[in-house]
């Protein structure tokens, strides 16, 4: 299968003031992440407040960003659900509409204990895909499934064809390696923690990775990979250490699903609010977090339109 090469941007899912989906900035932000060196997008998942959304919507808004994609930009469309007839329904959607890929997290409920249940799991939705290369989506923080990933490597191998590899969205990055490294990097291992993507670069020899942050700081995440393409190590950690500091303003502000998602705002493109049970920003916060910004020089530096 095809490795993608690059940043794939998780996307906010614009919302109106009574909390309905708004697809009507939709053409606007897919054409901004392209202008700023992204890829592509991973739809409907933690970032898009996907298990927040209903069936129809995930649906709707699938079809929204498959049929702005510029030609070459990657729509993988999040089907994970806590009903897996579901989500296998949401992958043959995807399929037919003719997205890049999908991918799942794990159920948060109930919570897998096994490496054989999580296979059957990724088995099922795989399947409702089966010309579409499925990600597994590894969240621990989110799904509360902290299962090893080389053994799920290891089970998936020769029994879920389209299986691709593993959005990695963990803090170890020796795992991470010792995924890369299986079979000779048989399978793509998605970088998914954007204040460390210069050491796996250096370590693991990623090439490709999904990021929250990229919705607005994507030129400055897109530059490491660039700098370090060039073996220009001084500008990729100069690049590097900005974008942690980017992370430890928006981690004061409940993080890039409420913080980040404010952000969108300032830089010119108002998504809305959060669905409950996010707690949202206040005025008064958004103007402090403003500042913090602007104390870094994230203005002049963050994905312009």
């Amino acid at each position: 299968m095809e490795k993608i090469k690059g940043l794939i941007n998780a996307p906010f899912t614009p919302f109106y003031e009574n909390g309905e989906v708004n697809f009507e900035p939709i053409e606007a932000y897919a054409n901004m992440l392209v202008k700023n060196g992204l890829k592509g997008v991973f739809i409907n998942g933690s970032s898009g407040e996907g298990y927040m959304l209903t069936y129809d919507e995930r649906i709707a808004l699938a079809e929204k960003w498959v049929s702005v994609a510029p030609e070459g930009f990657k729509v993988i469309v999040h089907v994970g659900s806590t009903v897996v007839k579901d989500s296998n329904k949401l992958a043959r959607h995807a399929q037919e509409i003719g997205a890049f890929g999908i991918g799942a997290m794990a159920s948060p409920f109930p919570k897998v204990g096994r490496i054989e249940e999580l296979v059957k799991y990724c088995e099922e939705i795989a399947s409702g895909a089966p010309q579409l290369p499925f990600y597994f989506y590894h969240i621990p923080a989110l799904s509360g499934v902290f299962l090893p990933m080389l053994p799920l490597l290891e089970a998936v191998d020769g029994r879920i064809p389209n299986f691709a590899g593993i959005k990695y969205t963990y803090e170890s990055i020796y795992e991470y390696n010792q995924c890369m490294l299986y079979k000779g990097g048989k399978f793509d291992m998605l970088h998914g923690q954007d204040e460390t993507i210069l050491p796996v670069l250096a370590m693991g020899g990623a090439q490709g990775g999904i990021g929250g942050t990229t919705n607005y700081n994507g030129r400055e995440l897109v530059g490491i990979l660039d700098a370090w393409e060039k073996g220009d190590l001084e500008t990729a950690r100069e690049k590097q250490n900005f974008s942690q500091d980017v992370i430890n303003v928006i981690v004061n502000y409940r993080g890039n699903i409420v913080g980040g998602k404010r952000i969108m705002k300032l830089i010119g493109l108002d998504l809305g609010k959060n669905r409950t049970p996010f707690r949202n920003m206040s005025d008064d916060e958004e103007a402090s977090m403003k500042k913090e910004l602007e104390a870094i020089n994230f203005f002049s530096r963050c994905n312009k339109f």
